[in-house]
């Protein structure tokens, strides 16, 4: 037999499956998971990831089954368990997506090309989205990545069953050797629930998609929440554009403006996972290099502490940050708040915060996750600081403090017109609302407007000293979007200017 083995990783699904399909035409075909306790026990990592994982594991079995030939699980390292595949079933070639991820599996796959080849065995790997690979130019990206998107999402391909391969079960994350992660809202995976939260949104959830987007009240539903659905591959992102522009073309409930709106973001999604694999040290280093030392070496591990347990005293800050722990998700301008405030308010250097925030992320997507920090701490080069002030998101995203009483019951008593600012309130208000200020909920950290001016002086002084407008340029060259603009004699040219900001999408 000339075996097929198909390698699924961050693709956990049957339909619109470029792999599975090539190999299929090939010959028998063993379709192949490996759970490997070496990724999970990164920092940036978590059980929540996994439990989100183990669901799209469990329906891509069935679905392999359905086609003929149930999914293969094995739990270690990859090129291990590859060598043991490889003895026993004899594999011919090797299937599988091209995968950004961190620099673990960046390495990792280095491995695996370095067991094939030595093996003879050819890696076939296939673009998956609108993410490019030795990319020498974004001045065609969109271009091309219309051309990625344009085909028709795949079918299924039958799949002939293969002798003497043993099913074992789906291990758990206390299998994998992982850390106990709490997570009583976490939002299920897999593949049927993926389907209908691209349902539901598209046939009235996402009405108002593109204002609800914005504050954690109207964002739960308003959003798609594909975001899971994307991270792990149970939805492929042609199949998630295809759906959206069908459902514009069509006409229907949710209007043209809202699906044009998601529409841009699914085309960002890629966007920014484009820069990471353009450049996969951004991972660990400051985009722009005129940075370094900006931060580092000034690290407050208690406040640090306060914002990691949601105790900074901004109420709005420490509803998000509680709501994220308790459901592994929250909307794309808290995510940017949060790390707004733990860049400039507290001055912390981004790499630790942006590891915790990964961990807690159902929907983590180290393409997306790094950059989009980098971005909100100002490292950057080519995209505007934005210093999110929390008392005025509060006050502009959860007016009546509806969202901070959720998650901050200490606060239900404090009436609307404090609820933003509860340190404000004298001994016999906070008495009358059953608050102590310090005791049952605690001071602000800082004066966050103070916090504020000092972070930008700051930041000014840096860039006068440090921030070189060559090192601006070469940034904006390898990752800035093209933003467009009338050019002579009514054409379009790109603006090459350093400083053009990226888009700033809301995200999911």
């Amino acid at each position: 037999m000339s075996l097929q083995l198909v390698w699924f990783k961050r693709d956990l699904r049957s339909l619109d499956h470029a792999p599975l399909v090539e190999a299929a035409a090939r010959g028998p075909v063993l379709p192949l998971y490996v759970a490997e306790p070496g990724y999970w026990a990164l920092p940036d990592t978590s059980a929540r990831q996994w439990e989100a994982v183990a669901d799209g594991l469990h329906d891509l079995r069935q679905d392999l089954a359905r086609l003929g030939q149930p999914l293969v699980l094995r739990s270690g390292d990859v090129v291990e368990v590859f060598d043991r595949l490889h003895a026993s079933q004899g594999i011919a070639t090797l299937w599988s997506h091209e995968e950004t991820g961190n620099a673990w599996t960046y390495a990792r796959d280095k491995r695996v090309m370095a067991w094939a080849r030595a093996r003879g065995i050819a890696w076939h790997e296939i673009p998956a989205g609108g993410v490019f690979r030795r990319l020498r130019s974004r001045a065609r990206w969109a271009t091309g990545w219309e051309a990625r998107i344009a085909p028709a999402p795949l079918p299924e391909p039958a799949l002939a069953p293969l002798p003497d391969i043993a099913p074992v079960p789906i291990p758990s994350a206390r299998d994998l050797g992982m850390a106990p992660d709490p997570c009583p809202g976490r939002q299920r995976g897999g593949r049927r629930r993926g389907e209908r939260a691209l349902q539901t949104f598209l046939a009235g959830r996402g009405a108002g998609y593109q204002r609800g987007m914005s504050s954690p009240l109207s964002a739960q539903t308003r959003c798609s929440r594909l975001s899971v659905a994307l991270a792990t591959g149970t939805l492929s992102l042609r199949e998630v554009v295809h759906a959206g522009r069908a459902a514009r073309e069509q006409g229907g409930p949710v209007p043209a403006r809202d699906l044009a709106a998601f529409d841009k973001r699914l085309h960002w999604h890629c966007h920014f996972i484009q820069k990471l694999e353009s450049e996969p040290a951004i991972e660990f280093r400051n985009v722009h290099r005129g940075f370094d030392g900006l931060r580092e070496g000034q690290f407050n591990r208690e406040w640090f502490g306060a914002w990691q347990r949601g105790e900074t005293g901004w109420p709005f800050v420490d509803a998000c940050l509680r709501a994220l722990q308790q459901t592994g998700w929250i909307n794309f301008r808290m995510r940017a708040m949060l790390v707004s405030v733990s860049s400039y308010h507290l001055w912390l250097h981004w790499p630790e915060p942006a590891r915790q925030l990964a961990r807690w992320f159902t929907d983590y997507e180290p393409g997306i996750h790094y950059p989009q920090v980098q971005m909100q701490a100002g490292v950057t080069g080519i995209n505007i600081p934005r210093m999110y002030n929390p008392v005025k998101q509060s006050q502009d995203q959860d007016p009546r403090g509806e969202f901070i009483r959720r998650w901050l019951p200490e606060l239900d008593g404090v009436p609307d017109a404090w609820v933003h600012t509860p340190w404000k309130m004298g001994a016999a208000q906070q008495s009358a609302a059953g608050l102590r200020i310090g005791e049952s909920y605690p001071a602000p950290v800082r004066d966050h407007e103070q916090a504020a001016r000092e972070a930008r002086a700051k930041l000014t002084a840096w860039k006068r000293a440090y921030v070189a407008r060559e090192e601006s340029q070469r940034v904006f060259e390898k990752h800035g979007s093209r933003a467009k603009r009338p050019g002579r004699a009514g054409r379009r040219t790109a603006v090459a200017t350093p400083v053009a900001p990226d888009p700033q999408p809301d995200l999911f």
